[in-house]
C-alpha cells in the first residue's frame, strides 16, 4: 500500500474511495461545521496571572476532580478580548487590520513585508473550498520531477506549516489553523501500511496532497506516512508539532472547545501512547531513527536527537494542559506528568555541555559498573573531538546533539537548543548559558546568513561513513552545517524568552539584506552561509513565514505566549553538574 487516499466530489456528491470504508468518507464530509464556533480575537498579556499552562505541574497532575472548574475559565483570564470579531470574508490581505502587511516595527512602508505577506498568501492549500494549508515553495523556475514529487504543488507538510500557522495566528486568521488540525486529525485515523506492516495508530502523516480533478469535478487527499520520504522513515516529529500547534491555537483563540472535541482528545491520546509506551529502554528519551525530524536524511542523529526529545517535552507539557482530566484523560496526566520528571533530569543532566562538564568528560575513567559509575554511558575521552575545545566559550553552554551507550554526538543543533529554551526543558541558568554561547560563536552560528541547523559540518571520511556519501549533504550544506532562515523564528521566541531581543534584532537585520533579494531560499551554504544552497528550492514557504513571525514577536512579544512555557519549579531537580554560571 503505497498511500492513504480519499476522494470526494467537489460539488458534495458521491466519490470513490480508496483505503477508506465508506463510513470514514461521510465523517469527513460532515464533521465539522467551521462555522459553528465563534472566534473572538485576544492579546495575550504575559503579565497577568497564570493560565492553566503556567501552573505547576504536580498541581495539575493530582488536583483532580469529579468537577473541576471548566478550561475555559483557565484560559480566558489572561486574555484581553477585542471589540472585533473574526470574519474570514473580511479580514484578509493588505486590508488585515491586526497585520504588519507592508509595515515595519516604526509603521512605516516596508516593501519586504509586503512581499512576504503576498507570498505566504499565495502558497495556501485548499481543500474543498476551505484552505488547509501551505505548500513547502512556490517556486517555478526550474523542473524537478522528484521535488514534485515529495514537497512540490499542493503538498502540505506539517513541520513545514507551524511557522506558517503561528503567522496566521499572530495576524488574527485562525480559521487556517483550525483547518489544518481538523485535516490532519483524520489523516491519523487512517489505515497507515508500508511493504505489508502497519504503522502506530497514533503516528501523524509527515505531509498530504490534495490532487485536483477537473474532468470528473473531484478533490483527492493522498496522505504520506513516511513510505514515499527519503529512506522510508516516519517523521516522528509531525505528532509533537501538531500538539504543540494545538495549544498555540489555543492559546492565541482562547478557543477550548476545538482541543475538548472528543476527536482532538483522542488524537492526543493515540499520540501519547507511542510514545510513552513500556519498552526494554533504560532512559526516558524517545530512541529514534536517522530521518525522523527537520533533518530528514541520514546525518548521524540515530539514537536520541536532541530536537525529538525537546519537541518530545513541549508535547507532553502541551498535552498536560490540553488532555481533559477525567476518564481517560486523566491516566494520560498522571503518566506525563511522571515522564516529564525523568526527562527533564536525564537531559538537564547528560545532555548539558560547559566547559567544566566538557573538562570532567576529558577526564572521564572507563568501563565503571554500578550505581555510582559518573561515567555512566562509558563515553571514551578519547573521542572528544578536537574542535569542540575551541567552540566551547569560558561562559556558555548548551545541549549536545545526541547522548547514548559509548556515544556524545557533541554537535550543536539549533532547533533541539531553541526548543528546550521555548519549552523550559533548559533551566533559566542553562537557557542563558546557551544565549551566552550564540553571542560567543557568532560567526560560526549565525555568520552571513541566519542561521546554522547543525554545527560544525562533517566531512572526508566522516561524512562518506555518517551520511552514506549524500551528495546533497556535503560539508557546509543543507542539513550538514547548511544555514536555513527559517530559523530566525525560533531564535527570536528563545530571545525574547530570554530577555535578549537585541540577538534576534541583529540576527533579522542580517538576513533582510539579502534574503528577498536572494528569493527567499529554502538554505544556504558555506562555512558562513554566504551561498544560496546548491539545490535550494527558492520562495520556500517556511523561510518567509519564519521571518513573519520574527519580525511580529519583535514587535508584539506578546505573540510568544501561544508558543512558549514557563519553568516549572517541580521539574527542576538538583544537579550535581555545571551549568555555566557562577553560584
Amino acid at each position: 500500500m503505497s498511500s492513504v487516499t480519499v476522494e470526494v466530489s467537489q460539488n458534495g456528491g458521491s466519490g470513490t474511495s480508496k483505503n477508506v470504508d465508506s463510513s470514514n468518507i461521510a465523517h469527513e464530509l460532515d464533521e465539522f461545521d467551521f462555522s459553528r464556533l465563534p472566534h473572538r480575537l485576544r492579546n495575550l498579556n504575559l503579565e497577568r496571572q497564570r493560565s492553566a499552562d503556567q501552573r505547576p505541574l504536580a498541581e495539575l497532575a493530582l488536583s483532580y476532580s469529579p468537577h473541576p472548574p471548566s478550561r475555559a475559565e483557565n484560559f480566558h483570564r489572561p486574555f484581553d478580548f477585542l471589540d472585533s470579531v473574526f470574519s474570514p470574508g473580511k479580514r484578509s490581505g493588505f486590508n488585515t487590520p491586526r497585520s504588519l502587511f507592508g509595515y515595519g516595527l516604526n509603521h512605516e512602508p516596508n516593501p519586504m513585508l509586503a512581499e512576504a505577506w503576498d507570498n505566504l498568501k499565495r502558497s495556501l492549500v485548499y481543500f474543498r473550498g476551505q484552505p488547509v494549508g501551505t505548500i513547502a515553495a512556490l517556486d517555478n523556475s526550474e523542473e524537478n520531477l522528484n521535488y514534485d514529487q515529495a514537497r512540490g504543488h499542493n503538498s502540505v507538510f506539517v513541520r513545514d506549516f507551524v511557522p506558517s500557522a503561528l503567522a496566521f495566528l499572530m495576524n488574527g486568521e485562525p480559521e487556517i489553523v483550525k483547518n489544518f488540525i481538523l485535516k490532519t486529525l483524520r489523516l491519523q485515523s487512517w489505515e497507515k501500511k508500508i511493504d505489508r506492516f502497519q504503522l502506530g495508530e497514533g503516528v501523524m502523516p509527515a505531509s498530504f496532497k490534495v490532487l485536483h480533478d477537473s474532468t470528473r469535478n473531484t478533490e483527492t487527499l493522498i496522505a504520506d506516512f513516511g513510505e514515499s520520504a527519503i529512506g522510508r522513515v516516519a517523521p516522528v516529529d509531525s505528532g509533537f508539532w501538531w500538539i504543540i500547534l494545538l495549544r498555540a491555537y489555543t492559546k492565541s483563540t482562547g478557543d477550548t472547545a476545538l482541543a475538548e472535541m472528543p476527536e482532538c482528545q483522542k488524537g492526543m491520546r493515540l499520540i501519547l501512547s507511542l510514545c510513552l509506551s513500556e519498552g526494554f529502554d533504560t532512559f526516558p528519551t524517545l530512541l529514534c531513527a536517522d530521518g525522523c525530524c527537520m533533518i530528514d536524511r541520514r546525518m548521524g542523529v540515530y539514537g536520541y536527537p536532541i530536537e525529538i526529545q525537546a519537541l518530545f517535552f513541549m508535547a507532553l507539557r502541551c498535552a498536560m494542559v490540553l488532555l481533559k482530566q477525567d476518564g481517560p484523560g486523566k491516566e494520560f496526566i498522571e503518566r506525563i506528568f511522571k515522564r516529564l520528571h525523568a526527562l527533564s533530569y536525564h537531559m538537564r543532566s547528560y545532555f548539558w555541555l560547559d566547559l567544566k562538564q566538557l573538562n570532567d568528560i576529558y577526564r572521564y575513567k572507563t568501563e565503571e559498573y554500578s550505581h555510582t559509575a559518573v561515567n555512566k554511558f562509558n563515553v571514551m575521552p578519547d573521542s572528544l573531538p578536537e574542535w569542540v575545545f575551541d567552540f566551547m566559550p569560558l561562559h556558555g553552554g548548551y545541549f549536545i546533539g545526541n547522548v547514548g551507550p559509548s556515544n556524545m554526538d557533541f554537535r550543536w543543533f539549533c532547533l533541539g537548543n531553541c526548543i528546550a529554551i521555548l519549552s523550559s526543558l533548559a533551566t533559566h541558568e542553562q537557557a542563558t548559558a546557551i544565549m551566552d554561547l550564540i553571542e560567543s560563536r557568532w560567526e560560526e552560528l549565525v555568520g552571513d546568513m541566519p542561521l546554522k541547523v547543525c554545527y560544525p559540518a562533517i566531512e572526508s571520511h566522516e561524512w562518506r561513513i555518517v551520511t552514506g556519501c549524500d551528495p546533497k549533504n556535503t560539508r557546509w550544506s543543507y542539513h550538514n552545517g547548511g544555514s536555513w532562515p527559517v530559523l530566525l523564528w525560533l531564535l527570536t521566541a528563545a530571545c525574547i524568552k530570554t530577555g535578549r531581543p537585541q540577538i534576534a534584532r541583529r540576527a533579522i537585520e542580517l538576513a533582510e539584506t539579502r534574503l528577498s533579494k536572494d528569493g527567499w531560499p529554502e538554505y544556504y551554504d558555506g562555512k558562513s552561509g554566504r551561498y544560496i544552497g546548491k539545490q535550494a528550492r527558492k520562495y520556500q514557504t517556511w523561510s518567509i513565514a519564519g521571518y513573519l513571525v520574527a519580525k511580529m514577536m519583535l514587535e508584539d512579544p506578546s505573540h510568544l505566549g501561544m508558543i512558549a512555557h514557563e519553568e516549572d519549579k517541580q521539574l527542576k531537580p538538583v544537579l550535581r553538574r555545571s551549568a555555566s554560571w557562577t553560584i
